[in-house]
């Protein structure tokens, strides 16, 4: 039979931004609403290549095994480690014809500096875990004008994420863009009120 929605679909570790290890069990709703979320927004499509590159200890990895499965896309599984270094990465996403890959920008910035491959068939680029700057937008968007860069923010505890800001243009800043389907976001002051717009 089906699980009651309280249930938990997993458990994970998380230093979050407090930098105290804890627990976070996240319910089956809440990875459902963002796998569900990712596929109306992406349109992730049989044929198209994810690469699971993050370990599975990190929050991230649930999305990259997870949604190629409920579309019939295909997973390729990075060697262990290879999260790390930009040049195996580099040539993962050249042989296995990746479309879609994660990366947190500090990789992202090594990955641009160290590599040269043309990557034609990468199509998005998911980017999150730390805050995306404008000139590593700009250097992406520079290398790779076929290359969709998505800016994703959210602590383990919502889920994976709670925001995007679509692909932005050079020159424009950047920000965490707007809430996911299904989610609300609000500002509070240090009580924890919300604090009127502006």
């Amino acid at each position: 039979g089906a699980l009651p929605a309280e249930r938990g679909a997993y458990l994970i570790y998380t230093s979050g931004s407090t930098g105290k290890p804890k627990s976070v069990v996240v319910d089956h709703p809440a990875i459902v609403n963002r796998l569900e979320w990712m596929q109306d927004r992406f349109g992730l499509r049989p044929g198209e290549r994810v690469l699971h590159k993050t370990p599975i200890g990190f929050d991230v990895s649930v999305w990259e095994l997870f949604w190629p499965l409920i579309c019939g896309a295909t997973i390729v599984m990075a060697t262990p480690g290879a999260h790390r270094e930009p040049v195996a990465i580099a040539e993962t996403l050249a042989r296995q014809r990746i479309t879609t890959a994660h990366f947190v920008p500090s990789l992202l910035r090594a990955f641009l500096a160290e590599t040269s491959d043309a990557l034609p068939d990468l199509r998005r680029i998911l980017c999150s875990g730390e805050a995306l700057t404008a000139p590593l937008r700009d250097g992406v968007a520079a290398r790779f004008p076929h290359v969709r860069l998505h800016n994703l923010y959210g602590p383990t505890e919502t889920t994976v994420g709670v925001a995007i800001s679509e692909p932005m243009e050079i020159g424009e800043p950047v920000s965490l863009g707007g809430p996911i389907e299904g989610v609300a976001l609000m500002v509070l002051d240090s009580r924890l009120r919300p604090v009127p717009v502006g």
